[in-house]
């Protein structure tokens, strides 16, 4: 009796598996995650927007980088999925673009996501790099809002766990050996809070430290401690994933990446030359 009551009061305590993953407005179906992606790629544009015409650059550019980014950020994150776990694939001819259902890696979504903006922006004659350290807060806010997402699809959580914030993960959605688990590590939660507290820390050190972090320092920083969050989620999910020494294929992505942001990060700030010009010194072209 004792053992169902904590076990009730446990449950009372954890957060709930969404009660829908999809709803339809008149004819069209709308999945809750892509009104998710969708949000995140907004509050990406307005708060790049705010920052880039702060310092004097043109209004219309980030919102341009912004909707070419987030373009070839779902392909490119769709290509890294298929690539990594082509082996979760449905059996349909279609299965390796059906992003509606999730799996967009986000190492490929940025990837392509930022070379894209970096055309836009060279495209335009303003300083790539500039932009880089201006959307940073913008890119890892918009991942933090995306990561609710994952919620609705009751996907990338952690092992079991009887803290108060466990997930419920309804039965049809638990790897093969936790069937009797009843909670779970809401690591994509974990990861999205990081997610805001990155943005805010780099919005707060870009303001302190000013001309002293030479571009693209800012966004090396977002590289670093967005890895170093990912790799702390890396070790505690259990959904399927491909292993490379014991460890899973994105643990390992998050630290070569992480050890590329630092290198990167010691070279932007100690590479000869002088700085590109400031933002409101650019001119931008149609």
């Amino acid at each position: 009796m004792n053992v169902m009551l904590a076990d009730a009061a446990h449950l009372a305590a954890s957060i709930p598996a969404p009660p829908f993953k999809q709803f339809h407005l008149g004819p069209f179906l709308v999945r809750m995650y892509a009104l998710c992606l969708l949000a995140g790629i907004a509050a990406a544009i307005w708060l790049s927007h705010r920052r880039w015409t702060r310092r004097g650059g043109d209004p219309d550019l980030p919102l341009e980088v912004g909707l070419w980014g987030a373009i070839a950020g779902v392909i490119g994150g769709r290509i890294y999925h298929d690539i990594t776990s082509w082996d979760q694939l449905g059996p349909e001819w279609w299965a390796p673009f059906a992003v509606w259902k999730g799996g967009l890696g986000i190492w490929g979504g940025i990837a392509a996501g930022v070379l894209a903006g970096a055309w836009v922006v060279r495209r335009n004659g303003a300083s790539v790099m500039r932009m880089m350290d201006v959307a940073a807060p913008g890119i890892v806010l918009a991942q933090g809002i995306g990561r609710l997402g994952n919620w609705f699809n009751q996907e990338l959580f952690g092992g079991p766990t009887s803290l108060p914030w466990g997930l419920e993960v309804d039965p049809a959605f638990r790897p093969d050996g936790y069937e009797s688990a009843a909670t779970f590590h809401p690591t994509f939660a974990y990861e999205g809070l990081w997610n805001v507290a990155v943005c805010i820390a780099l919005i707060v050190i870009g303001r302190r430290m000013g001309d002293r972090l030479r571009p693209p320092g800012l966004f090396c920083l977002y590289v670093i401690l967005y890895c170093a969050g990912r790799i702390v989620c890396e070790l505690l999910r259990v959904d399927p994933s491909h292993h490379i020494l014991g460890q899973r294929l994105n643990f390992w992505v998050a630290l070569v990446v992480l050890l590329g942001g630092v290198a990167a990060l010691v070279w932007t700030q100690r590479r000869p030359g002088p700085d590109p010009p400031p933002v409101s010194e650019r001119t931008t072209t149609a």
